[in-house]
């Protein structure tokens, strides 16, 4: 039996898939790469500049089958810059959009 030591709500799964993600009063899409997500967050990297507290829809296709797309609505809550030119953005699902 697998042991979970994290002390979250939900367990957070590896994505690695490429995202495209919008501000919600703009229709400029943004290209993000999800690293993880669980059933309350998203870790993602970006070149964009995002700040906390801003609200943004997320969409991704997995490029497997046996995963479904997202679309949801997140809300902002960290971001970190890496020596690369990107930036680290953690965030809280607020909700999924129908798609």
């Amino acid at each position: 039996m697998c042991e979970y030591t994290e002390k979250r709500e939900f367990i957070r799964m590896n994505a690695d898939c490429n995202m495209t993600f919008r501000f919600v009063d703009s229709d400029q899409q943004h290209i993000g790469k999800c690293i993880n997500l669980s059933g309350a967050g998203i870790f993602f990297k970006t070149e964009k500049l995002i700040s906390p507290g801003k609200a943004i829809e997320i969409t991704f296709q997995p490029e497997n089958n046996i995963t479904q797309p997202l679309n949801a609505f997140v809300e902002v809550l960290r971001v970190s810059g890496d020596h690369n030119g990107t930036y680290e953005i953690a965030g809280s699902i607020k909700g999924i959009k129908a798609t």
